[in-house]
């Protein structure tokens, strides 16, 4: 059906243009090929594509979105990759390791924009100023934090002695868990990990936690964790354990605490300023991946009542924004 349904619309909407409007001049139809595990409803999102029409790229006009690559499951990568190749997309977004891991593999060829952990790092380019290839885009630095929020958890939390986290196999690294588990051991606390592969393992993952003591949860940085962040914030809710996540806006969620970057400013100031040069013919390889300036830590005081937990004055004098 997703196979179907956007050859369709690629081949419907090109069919109703001369061939000369189809060269990179006015009048032009624009195509996406998208890879996300979130919804396109996502504030992001509606950002991206907000920034885009501003600019004079339309979606619905000269622009051709792919709906159908948006909330796909894991498993739906790789064949919704293949599916955009074959529609000829003048890019493709994608968003998180998993995607762009199936969007480099589909293709050497057609301009990859992605914003993931780390580019360069995880092997995705060469180099941040000088990309190569076909991909660019944004390193978000945020398994980096993982260490960082590790370090914040327990300093709010001084008495715990056992702390969980639940890791995205396909994100974080055995060597940056082993790192996370030593700097805790270093502090007489114990880390016990749990690692999920799909939305699925994500509960059994949280309640195996709980029954091993685990008196806190780092939800380490990946696409997989933040796509399905309801699951969790309901079920660390239900197991009454106070957890630190990935992005400021998880704390305004409901979360205890978010500590990092916040996803809407990037694909509204910095990823649609990519996609533009990219869609205009600029190559990926002549665009640097670019990384985040801002790093925020939001304290949810409301959420940390439920728990029973007070929160010292002196750390919410240094949170940039506290959720009373």
């Amino acid at each position: 059906m997703r196979r179907r349904d956007f050859l369709g619309v690629i081949a419907t909407s090109a069919a109703a243009w001369p061939l000369a409007a189809r060269a990179q001049e006015p009048g032009r139809i624009y195509r996406l090929g998208d890879l996300h595990l979130t919804p396109r409803n996502a504030p992001h999102s509606v950002l991206l594509f907000d920034t885009l029409k501003a600019d004079g790229f339309i979606a619905g006009q000269n622009l051709i979105v792919d709906d159908r690559g948006f909330g796909l499951r894991l498993d739906e990568l790789a064949d919704h990759a293949s599916v955009i190749v074959k529609a000829h997309a003048d890019v493709k977004v994608c968003a998180g390791e998993a995607a762009l891991r199936a969007g480099q593999q589909a293709t050497k060829t057609i301009p990859i924009l992605a914003i993931v952990d780390d580019m360069v790092k995880s092997g995705f380019v060469t180099s941040l100023a000088k990309p190569d290839g076909n991909t660019t885009g944004v390193s978000i630095l945020s398994t980096e934090l993982d260490g960082k929020r590790q370090e914040i958890l327990l300093e709010i939390l001084p008495g715990v002695r056992r702390v969980a986290a639940i890791a995205d196999r396909d994100n974080t690294s055995p060597e940056q868990l082993n790192a996370l588990r030593e700097t805790a051991r270093e502090r007489g606390v114990e880390l016990l990990i749990y690692r999920v592969t799909k939305a699925g393992e994500i509960e059994g993952a949280l309640d195996a936690a709980k029954s091993s003591g685990a008196e806190a949860l780092n939800v380490l940085a990946g696409a997989l964790l933040f796509s399905n962040r309801e699951i969790i914030l309901k079920r660390v809710a239900a197991l009454s354990m106070p957890a630190i996540w990935q992005f400021p806006t998880e704390a305004e969620e409901g979360g205890f605490i978010g500590y990092g970057t916040r996803l809407e400013p990037i694909f509204r100031d910095i990823l649609a300023r990519q996609l533009i040069k990219l869609l205009r013919g600029v190559k990926p390889a002549e665009i640097p991946v670019e990384q985040p300036t801002k790093f925020e830590l939001v304290v949810n005081l409301k959420t940390a009542k439920a728990l029973g937990l007070t929160i010292p004055e002196t750390f919410l004098q240094r949170a940039d924004k506290v959720i009373e």
